[in-house]
């Protein structure tokens, strides 16, 4: 079957031409137009590369991203987004490992590109595409061709490149912005990086599949996140639980918000009480949900605003099987006993580019091994309970970090709060708490674990704080775990 994702921009600029499809700072930009500027992009690119070959698009959220991007599709092209704040080495690695033939940097990222075998075009620069004809028709491409590759974050090693394709990426934003009940009248706030797998696919694709509108912010600060909010009457908000936390802190005093209907968060479990204060603070419902890179966003959302548990990342998307399987034989499990999470279905990825070996230790039987453990309720709902890897074993009781952290956060002085483990010669491992404190608390530690012992086992508690003034965060706002603990 041929199919080619470029035609969810095509067929909403051909419903709504005149619609405004982004709006970048004081700028706004409508389908028709944005669409012949993809084909402008698709027509230039194919001066540079043949159909099938690799496009690195290495740019944050600004309107040049989404015209390179759709570009990319339409030529027949495979689509390499980057955080265009990575260092040369890094750079090095996915232009390497992709074969990447053309990059598209500005300023911010071009000084980054050490490759003498490479294109560089620069929408910093007048003409970057040059006066190539618009490339009239999208390009023939199978469903199953890979249409993107997302570079995982390399928590376990040297990012791997996960091979997403047209079909599997045009199902997930369908399916999700159904689930979702994204309206053609919604306006969404993009400050989730598109070059992440949440960003591009959750919400560029889901809007541009729905003929919605995109408010493209370029970083998170709570400020101007607000000042968007207010000024471009946003109703959709998704974002990650660090983002909810520091709009849950920040002064809403002065912002028009009333067009806010509904709120989406991935990439990591929201704790409770910072969950209860944004629904509470900004009126709306929050729905979380479950993906990864290598299932091209989401696999499991929360059902709707009227059918979802508080905490869970919901149920299986259409067309999707989820698992929880011991961690030693692979063994289904009963329900309420944690395993690990397993995820079937189309939303899987077709690989890891060029890595046979990796992708055979990921995917045993159509089934994706997610490495988070998790398990279902009796009504199907599931929730995650941690990461495998970040599973704490002291003494010989398994602890989770995130049920210690639940009670952190519920403390008044703490604001942000994350549990690891210290190898100690005698227990195993060791409990660490590492926390960033609201403006002007002050703690005391004995109290805090004082705190803790409480409200959970002894075993569970921490033996050791840590306050940082701020804890590290990967550039999606993720909480960068392997720092910590290789502080510790």
């Amino acid at each position: 079957m041929t199919f080619n994702l470029s035609v969810i921009l095509t067929e909403s600029a051909r419903r709504e031409p005149d619609k405004t499809a982004v709006i970048f700072g004081d700028r706004k930009v409508g389908y028709a137009e944005l669409d012949a500027a993809a084909n402008r992009a698709a027509g230039a690119l194919l001066r540079h590369a043949s159909p099938g070959d690799r496009v690195a698009l290495m740019l944050p959220n600004r309107v040049e991203f989404l015209e390179c991007y759709f570009g990319i599709l339409k030529a027949g092209l495979v689509a390499v987004p980057m955080n265009p704040l990575l260092k040369a080495a890094e750079v090095a690695h996915i232009l390497t490992d992709s074969g990447a033939r053309v990059v598209i940097a500005g300023d911010l990222s071009a000084g980054e590109i050490e490759a003498d075998d490479v294109v560089v075009l620069n929408p910093d620069r007048p003409d970057y595409l040059g006066d190539a004809e618009p490339l009239p028709f999208s390009a023939t491409t199978n469903a199953d061709d890979t249409a993107v590759i997302i570079y995982t974050s390399g928590t376990t090693g040297r990012p791997k490149g996960a091979e997403l394709t047209h079909f599997q990426l045009y199902l997930n934003c369908s399916l999700s912005g159904e689930r979702f009940d994204t309206q053609p009248d919604d306006v969404a706030l993009a400050v989730l990086p598109f070059f992440h797998v949440y960003g591009l696919s959750s919400v560029v694709n889901v809007s541009i599949r729905r003929t919605g509108t995109i408010v493209a912010v370029p970083k998170f600060e709570p400020t101007l996140v607000l000042q968007a909010m207010h000024n471009h009457r946003v109703s959709v908000l998704a974002g990650v639980p660090t983002m909810y936390h520091a709009l849950l802190q920040a002064d809403t005093s002065g912002y028009d918000l009333s067009a806010l209907r509904i709120g989406s968060c991935g990439g990591a479990s929201m704790p409770e009480a910072v969950l209860k204060g944004v629904e509470e603070k900004f009126g709306i419902t929050v729905l979380e949900g479950y993906g990864l890179s290598e299932t091209g966003s989401t696999a499991t959302m929360n059902p709707s605003v009227d059918d979802r548990r508080l905490l869970s990342i919901g149920k299986p998307i259409w067309g999707v099987d989820v698992r929880v399987a011991a961690t030693d034989s692979g063994g289904e499990l009963a329900v309420g006993e944690i395993g690990e999470i397993l995820v079937r279905g189309h939303v899987v990825m077709k690989g890891y580019h060029n890595n046979p070996e990796a992708t055979a230790a990921a995917i045993t039987d159509g089934w994706l091994h997610t490495g988070d453990l998790g398990y279902r309720d009796a009504d199907g709902f599931l929730y995650v309970v941690d990461r495998i890897k970040d599973l704490i074993i002291r003494g010989g009781f398994n602890v989770y970090p995130r049920e210690v952290e639940e009670v952190l956060y519920g403390h008044p002085a703490v604001a942000e709060a994350a549990v690891v483990g210290r190898p100690d010669e005698r227990l195993g491992e060791e409990i660490v708490a590492v926390l960033a404190l609201k403006p002007g608390a002050e703690l005391d530690t004995g109290e805090l674990i004082a705190y803790c012992r409480e409200r959970l086992a002894d075993y569970k508690c921490p033996r050791e704080v840590r306050i940082l003034d701020v804890l590290p965060k990967s550039a999606t706002g993720k909480l960068l775990k392997r720092e910590l603990r290789a502080a510790v």
